[in-house]
C-alpha cells in the first residue's frame, strides 16, 4: 500500500497536474489529495468518456511537458470507449488512464461487476492500450510512471494502471466544494433571434470570417460540420474529429482550461450534443471564458441519411443557462454568430444554438489529411 502524495508527486515531476474522472471508492484517497492542492487540476466528469475527450483537449495543448491523468471505475471503460479508439488512438493522443478493478476475480464484489471485472484486461489489450497493475510499493512508482511516460512519448497513445482494492492508503478529504468551479448569481438570460435560416455551409463561413488563426482555435464536431469546414477552408488552426461523437465539447474544455492563451471555439451538431448533454453542466460549472461553444442544429442526423433527432422539442440555450453558461443564444437569424463571438465583458463560456437548414453539398470531400497531421499541424501552429 502507498500514500497518495507519494504517486501524486512523484507524477507532479513528470508533468501530470490535470486531472478529470468520475469517483470510485477505489480512487477516494487520488481525488481527495489532488482537490486540495490547488496547484493541481481536477475537473469532475459527467462520465468517463468525458474525462478522457477532456484530457485529450490537454493533450493537444500540451507545452512544457505537460500532462493529464483520467481516472475511472473499471465499469466506465465502457463510456470511454468511443474517444480511447476513435479520438486518442486515432489523433495520437496521449494520457494516463488510473482503472480501478472492481470485480477482479477472486476478489469479493458487487454484483454489477461480475462481468467487468474479468474481461477489464482484456478490454484494454483489444483496445491496444498497454497496461499494468498500479504500484502498491514506493519503490515502484516512479520506474512505473517512466513506462507509462515512455509508451505515450514514442507512440503518442494512452497507457493504464489498473489498480486493485487496498493500493492506497485513505486520505481525508478537509474540503468541501471543488476547485475551478465557477459560481454565478443568477442565470443569464436566453437572448432568442428570429430571422430566416441559412445553410450550414453559410454558417461556417461566418465562423471563419470571425476566428482569426493566430489567436483562435476551432473544433468541428464529427460528420458533416468538420467535413463542410475542411470544404470552405482548411486552415492551420482548425481540427476536424472523427468518430467520438460528443466528444468536441469536453475535448475543447480541456484544451481552454490548460490554454487560456487561446480562444477555443467548439462546433456541435444536435445529435452529437445530444449523445452526451451531461457536459453542458461540466461546461457550464468550469467553463473559461476563452471557451465558446456553437450549436448548429439541423433537426437530422444528416451524415448517416437524414434520419430526425429529437432537437426540436430541447431548449439548448435555456439548459445552458441552467448549468451555468455565461450567455446563451438561441435563433434562426445568422447574426446569432455575430452576437456570439464578439459579446465583450462575458464572464465564462458562452453558449449559441443557431437553427440551419438541413442540405449537404453532393460533392462535399472527406478531408485528404490525416487525422494525426491534422493534430501535428494544428500543435504547431499554436505552440507559435
Amino acid at each position: 500500500m502507498i500514500e497518495a502524495a507519494q504517486f501524486v508527486e512523484a507524477a507532479r515531476e513528470r508533468g501530470f497536474d490535470w486531472y478529470a474522472g468520475v469517483p470510485c471508492s477505489h480512487l477516494t484517497p487520488f481525488i481527495n489529495y489532488v482537490l486540495q492542492d490547488e496547484s493541481l487540476h481536477y475537473v469532475s466528469a459527467a462520465n468517463e468518456g468525458d474525462a478522457v475527450a477532456l484530457i485529450a483537449g490537454v493533450a493537444l495543448g500540451a507545452r512544457n511537458g505537460r500532462r493529464g491523468i483520467a481516472m475511472m471505475q473499471n465499469s466506465g471503460l465502457g463510456n470511454a470507449v468511443s474517444p480511447l479508439t476513435s479520438l486518442n488512438w486515432t489523433f495520437r493522443l496521449p494520457q494516463l488512464l488510473i482503472v480501478t478493478w472492481r470485480g477482479q476475480p477472486g476478489v469479493a464484489d458487487e454484483p454489477q461487476h461480475a462481468l467487468m471485472g474479468p474481461i477489464t484486461p482484456a478490454m484494454l489489450d483489444t483496445m491496444e492500450i498497454p497496461w499494468e497493475l498500479f504500484p502498491t510499493e514506493a519503490d515502484a512508482i516512479g520506474p512505473a510512471l517512466d513506462r507509462a511516460t515512455a509508451h505515450m512519448d514514442s507512440t503518442g497513445r494512452p497507457f493504464a494502471l489498473v489498480m486493485q482494492k487496498g493500493s492506497v492508503a485513505p486520505y481525508a478529504l478537509k474540503k468541501t466544494g471543488l476547485s475551478g468551479v465557477r459560481e454565478r448569481a443568477a442565470r443569464a438570460p436566453v437572448e432568442r433571434f428570429e430571422g430566416e435560416r441559412v445553410t450550414r455551409r453559410e454558417a461556417l463561413d461566418r465562423v471563419i470570417g470571425l476566428t482569426p488563426k493566430d489567436s483562435t482555435v476551432v473544433l468541428a464536431s464529427t460528420g458533416f460540420c468538420g467535413r463542410e469546414l475542411y470544404a470552405a477552408d482548411d486552415r492551420e488552426n482548425q481540427l476536424y474529429l472523427v468518430g467520438s461523437m460528443g466528444c468536441v465539447t469536453p475535448m475543447a474544455l480541456g484544451l481552454a482550461l490548460s490554454r487560456p492563451d487561446l480562444r477555443v471555439v467548439a462546433l456541435d451538431g444536435d445529435g452529437a450534443a445530444l449523445m452526451r448533454m451531461g457536459v453542458f453542466a461540466t461546461l457550464g460549472a468550469y467553463g473559461p471564458s476563452n471557451l465558446a461553444h456553437l450549436l448548429l442544429d439541423n433537426g437530422a442526423h444528416e451524415s448517416t441519411g437524414g434520419q430526425a433527432t429529437v432537437s426540436r422539442g430541447v431548449d439548448f440555450a435555456a439548459i445552458a443557462s441552467a448549468c451555468g453558461y455565461a450567455l446563451a443564444l438561441d435563433g434562426d437569424d445568422i447574426g446569432v454568430i455575430d452576437r456570439f463571438l464578439d459579446a465583450k465583458d462575458v464572464d465564462g463560456v458562452r453558449f449559441a444554438r443557431l437553427s440551419i437548414r438541413t442540405g449537404t453539398p453532393g460533392d462535399l470531400p472527406r478531408p485528404s489529411i490525416a487525422p494525426e497531421d491534422v493534430r501535428a499541424r494544428l500543435q504547431a501552429h499554436i505552440a507559435r
